[in-house]
Order: structure tokens, then C-alpha cells, then sequence
């Protein structure tokens, strides 16, 4: 069966991403972020975790080469995995005509706690691209304030902030007492984290592909985000679960109404956790305060003026959520 259009946009569809993506004739993902099984042996609702090493690196490399199929040519790949296969899918993107643009390291609080060995607290992402010379980057969706902006006064910083390292230690796990957890899905990956790879990777109305939906962060980013979605899950149950989260999510749109709307609201909580200086801090010295609405203007690409009066209002809307999570 070959699907239309219309039938993958903006959807998220029940079935195996292996068979749901060959059936597809054509490249349609601008964006594709994977968090598969890590073959550790947990049981989801409809997959139990735990296959023999090389069948699972052989339905990586399936279910890889279906993404790579549907990915345009200006297209990027993230895969999210544990250390024990971080480097087979290194080698199988690069065998499959992917370049690495970084090894990111996600380094998170709220690690599982262990006996017997060091705690771990850490993923890895891998970043690929289709074609090293076409590529979407929007590094002024991603700058942050440098140590030389924000503690020396040095002049010979950067006044547009500095794109952010590989190693990844602003956003926590997503606790089961976080405001943003849903529970009826063991594994979710932070909203912020997924938005910072959608404003890198892709631009507004591109289409953002995630082929191990689960509790469907990833399109929920993408629709506050202003981007086309696309997920897949072979569970009845998550997949139902995560078109109701995305039933209570605005479809970000122009307000006039002196607040922010719904992506600007997304954007400047995530260029608040990226930061890392507390609301009150904030608020309270005119010089971050300065420094911060700047940085927030060129997140959103200069589109529009931000008068501080609607920047402090919406930090002090943040301080709620700070404390909910």
C-alpha cells in the first residue's frame, strides 16, 4: 500500500515504522529524531526490549535505512541510545551514506540510582546529515550568552551569545512528579531537549519525523514549534494517549493581545532552562534582564520587537512552572 500525503502529516499513526515508511514513495521528512528500544529488556505495552545482539543491530539497520528513505535531501537524523550500541550506529548511518556532525552527550540530573556501579546519567545522540553541503542549521535558534557576556564583560564576545557545546547538562529526566510527565507511558524524553534539535534541524512548517512515537514529545515540540509532525508507534494504547496530548496543545498563531504566544512562550522557557540563572535573578539585575531580551529576540529571528514589560511578565509566569516541576 503506498500512502498519500495526507495520511502521514500531522498524524500519528499505529504500526511497525519499518513497513508504514517502505510503503512511502517519496522523501517527506525534513527532520527525523529516533529514541529507539535500547535492547536493555524492558517490557512496553506492545514490545518487549530484549533481542539477541545482531537481531537487534540488523532491525536498526532496517529500520534506520527506512528513515534514511524518507529523509529529503537536505534532511538531518537524531538517534537517541545507550552506550552499549552508540557506536554501531555511528558505523550503520555512516554506511548508509550519512555523515556524523556531532556525538552529542545528554548529561541529566536524576539519575537511576545503582549498588554496584556509578550511577548512570547520561544518553547519547547522534546528529547525522543526508548531504555535508546542504543542511539546515539555525544556529541563532540555539545561541546562548557566553561566560565572556555574562561574567567578564569581555569585548571581544560574541553579542550574538555562542552556539552550545556537544555535551548537553541544562535539561533534567523527566521525573514522575514533573509537571510534564505523562503517565501512562514508562520512557519520555524532556520536551525542551526535542525543541532544541526542531529549531536547529528544521524550519517552521518542515516536517518532523519520530519513528518510536512513545509518549509522543517529539511531536508535540514540533506542533508548538509551528513544524508538521509525523510519529509512529506500535501501541494502540500510546498512540491514542499521545493524540489526546496533542489535542490539548495550541497551534502556535499571531496574538496582538500583549502576551506571548504559544511557540514564544515555548522558546523563552527553553532559552530560560539553557540559561540557567533563577527568575528572580533575572528580574532583579536590568543588566541580564537586558542580555536575556536580546538573546530572546534573536532566538525568534528578530521577527518582531519584545518590550521588557512582556519579557518580566512572562519570567514571572515561569516561576509557577519552576516550582510545579
Amino acid at each position: 500500500m503506498i500512502l498519500a500525503m495526507q495520511e502521514y502529516r500531522n498524524k500519528i499513526l499505529c504500526g511497525d515504522c519499518i513497513d508504514l515508511l517502505g510503503a512511502i514513495r517519496e522523501p517527506f521528512a525534513d527532520l527525523v529524531f529516533a529514541d529507539p528500544p535500547f535492547n536493555v529488556g524492558f517490557r512496553y505495552d506492545k514490545y518487549h526490549d530484549k533481542l539477541e545482539k545482531n537481531n537487534y543491530l540488523a532491525w536498526t539497520r532496517d529500520w534506520m535505512t527506512a528513515c534514511v528513505q524518507v529523509l529529503k535531501a537536505h534532511g538531518s537524523l537524531y538517534v537517541a541510545i545507550a552506550d552499549d550500541y552508540a557506536a554501531h550506529i555511528r558505523l550503520i548511518g555512516e554506511e548508509l551514506g550519512l555523515t556524523v556532525r556531532n556525538w552529542i552527550i545528554w548529561h541529566y540530573t536524576f539519575g537511576q540510582q545503582t549498588t554496584q556501579k556509578f550511577a548512570k546519567s547520561h544518553t547519547h545522540i547522534l546528529y547525522f546529515v543526508k548531504d555535508v553541503k546542504n543542511f539546515v542549521f539555525n544556529d541563532y535558534a540555539i545561541r546562548v550568552p557566553s561566560d565572556r557576556q555574562l561574567l567578564y564583560n569581555d569585548a571581544r564576545a560574541d553579542g550574538r551569545g555562542k552556539i552550545p557545546s556537544d555535551t548537553w547538562t541544562c535539561y533534567s529526566r523527566v521525573c514522575g512528579t514533573f509537571k510534564e510527565r505523562e503517565g501512562w507511558h514508562p520512557c519520555q524524553m524532556p520536551e525542551l531537549l526535542l525543541a532544541r534539535i526542531i529549531a536547529t534541524s528544521s524550519r517552521p512548517g518542515d516536517l518532523v519525523l519520530d519513528p518510536f512515537s512513545g509518549s509522543g514529545t517529539t511531536a508535540a515540540a514540533a506542533k508548538q514549534l509551528g513544524r508538521d509532525y509525523c510519529s509512529i508507534d506500535t501501541s494502540d494504547d500510546y498512540v491514542k494517549n499521545a493524540i489526546l496530548r496533542l489535542e490539548e496543545i495550541e497551534t502556535p498563531q499571531e496574538s496582538d493581545n500583549g502576551k506571548l504566544t504559544t511557540k514564544e512562550s515555548f522558546e523563552l522557557k527553553r532559552l530560560y532552562v539553557e540559561m540557567g540563572i533563577d527568575t528572580k535573578v533575572l528580574l532583579e539585575e536590568p543588566f541580564l534582564l537586558e542580555l536575556f531580551a536580546k538573546q530572546f529576540h534573536l532566538r525568534m529571528n528578530n521577527q518582531k520587537d519584545y518590550n521588557r514589560s512582556l519579557i518580566q511578565n512572562a519570567l514571572k509566569e515561569l516561576t509557577t512552572w519552576v516550582i510545579r516541576k
